[in-house]
């Protein structure tokens, strides 16, 4: 079956030329987009409550954006001001450069990791002697406290936000030939609105091998996988397969 429209369980992309303009102009596609979860920052007396001073600690652990969002502004509800020395581990440079829109860069103890948690470990072990907060979701990769217990350093997470199901109502008697999804959270949000959701003729394209897999648990068929050698990025994969069933 030739796909026409799909549907991208994020927000639409900002920029003009990005790889979903080129997907919609070159196969005349109609392509929405729908954040199928969101996140809701947690108020101060929620992070009292989790007995956290936001001045007992030397240094910040940031691992996304929303990390640097809400710690910031907690801080703010909080009254309190962020001290010129603070220091700042980000698990990459995106996170890092997302941070100049609250400290000035240059002024800043900044220290960056490539893509991983284990990529900060030689500034975790020079810097053993500092009090950590990691600003996180109420959901957490396991792997993130392994990472830091292994280098023994004192931490402390503080949840700051949460990933919370959309609601998906509107979308009840709307079809779309493919759905993608970018988490686990993104198929639960689907099951979650949509208790009786059939695929039928739906293609569904998921990221990520954790997506992927909590797909097929729900009993999806996924037709569409990312990344593969072939297709590294979801637009690349999306172009293969509609490459193929719209020939």
């Amino acid at each position: 079956m030739k796909v026409k429209t799909i549907l991208v369980s994020q927000p639409e992309p900002k920029l003009e030329n990005s790889p979903y303009a080129k997907l919609i102009e070159k196969e005349k596609l109609t392509v929405d987009f729908r954040p199928f979860i969101h996140v809701e920052g947690a108020d101060s007396k929620e992070v009292r409550t989790q007995k956290i001073d936001l001045s007992k600690f030397t240094a910040i652990i940031l691992t996304s954006r929303n990390a640097v969002d809400h710690y910031f502004r907690l801080a703010e509800e909080m009254r309190f001001k962020v001290p010129d020395t603070m220091k700042y581990f980000c698990q990459s440079e995106a996170v890092a450069f997302y941070l100049q829109k609250y400290v000035v860069y240059r002024k800043r103890k900044i220290y960056v990791g490539q893509r991983l948690l284990s990529d900060l470990a030689p500034n975790f072990k020079k810097y053993k002697n500092e009090t950590y907060l990691l600003p996180s979701s109420d959901s957490l990769k396991p792997i993130v406290p392994d990472t830091l217990n292994e280098y023994g350093i004192n931490w402390t997470r503080g949840i700051f936000y949460k990933t919370v199901m959309s609601d998906l109502s509107d979308l009840a008697d709307v079809y779309y030939d493919i759905l993608v999804f970018f988490s686990p959270t993104g198929i639960e949000s689907l099951f979650h609105n949509f208790p009786d959701f059939a695929q039928n003729n739906t293609r569904i394209a998921a990221f990520g091998s954790s997506t992927i897999q909590a797909a097929e648990a729900r009993g999806l068929v996924v037709n569409i996988k990312a990344p593969t050698p072939e297709t590294p990025s979801m637009t690349m994969a999306l172009q293969k397969y509609i490459g193929e069933v719209n020939a």
